[in-house]
């Protein structure tokens, strides 16, 4: 069992630099010309705090804008209790921010947070801007994915859509697809704290992993109409179980066994929310 709560390893780099984003707001810190310049988008939440702290630590990039509607004027570094404030403040015009950065004829990354019904024209923004763009956004549609998929495509620009930003559920994934050429039943269950979001996306996700292997699954009641075997995901026979209570820890379990075997594998992976 694997319980992750930062998604970023990275080292330290100092940096010299001064931009004006607008005309009464002057952010100034120390770079390099060569650093790669990230922009946070979604930069209150914690995920988008944890991205800043690790920036700053990062060898060959640096944090160049923060972007959200709360929290407007305040100083990312203070807001993520670093020692000493980054001169970096808040913003919630994602456009300014991009054009700054495109004047400077700097490397730049966008890297968003946001919520589902905005991610598609903030991509849009980037790209327009000569940027690239890393996308964790939970409950983020295929539809979604697909017309970003589409869109970069034509324009021949990178955009990186991350399902889990968690190693765990990496491993896990893997684990999963690995095993399932041993075994012909797979079944996947999952506890969460709320039921807003079930199946969940680490759940559907591995699912979907294990259905493009061509195999099939459970085929002793795969066409079974019994509540009690859980919701099948896709027509492979994979199925999911899943456990809500206030309070339990967020995980996901992958059970694999075949005829012959005595017991059961399990592979799980539990989630700092």
């Amino acid at each position: 069992m694997a319980a992750l709560s930062s998604p970023f390893q990275l080292k330290n780099y100092n940096r010299t630099h001064r931009c004006i984003v607008r005309s009464t707001i002057t952010c100034s810190m120390q770079t390099s010309q060569n650093n790669i310049k990230v922009v946070i988008n979604g930069a209150t939440k914690e995920i988008g705090k944890a991205a800043i702290v690790a920036i700053t630590k990062a060898r060959g990039m640096e944090v160049a804008g923060a972007v959200d509607s709360d929290l407007v004027g305040e100083d990312v570094g203070k807001l993520c209790n670093m020692e000493e404030a980054l001169e970096i403040p808040i913003i919630n015009d994602l456009t300014m921010v991009l054009g700054s950065i495109s004047q400077s004829k700097a490397t730049g990354v966008v890297v968003d947070f946001t919520e589902p019904s905005t991610v598609y024209d903030n991509v849009k923004q980037a790209t327009a801007f000569g940027m690239k763009s890393v996308v964790y956004v939970p409950k983020i549609s295929l539809d979604t994915v697909t017309a970003l998929s589409a869109f970069c495509e034509k324009a021949t620009m990178g955009c990186l859509v991350a399902p889990t930003l968690s190693i765990g559920s990496i491993l896990l994934q893997q684990a999963a697809i690995t095993a399932s050429f041993h075994y012909n039943n797979v079944e996947i269950v999952e506890s969460r704290p709320n039921a807003s979001d079930l199946p969940s996306p680490d759940a559907i996700q591995i699912a979907n992993n294990l259905s493009d292997l061509g195999q099939m699954y459970n085929r002793e009641d795969i066409s079974t109409d019994v509540l009690a075997r859980g919701q099948l995901l896709g027509e492979d026979g994979i199925r999911v179980h899943s456990l809500v209570l206030p309070g339990i820890l967020a995980s996901t379990a992958v059970h694999l066994s075949g005829a012959g075997e005595v017991g059961c594998q399990e592979f799980k992976t539990s989630l700092d929310y």
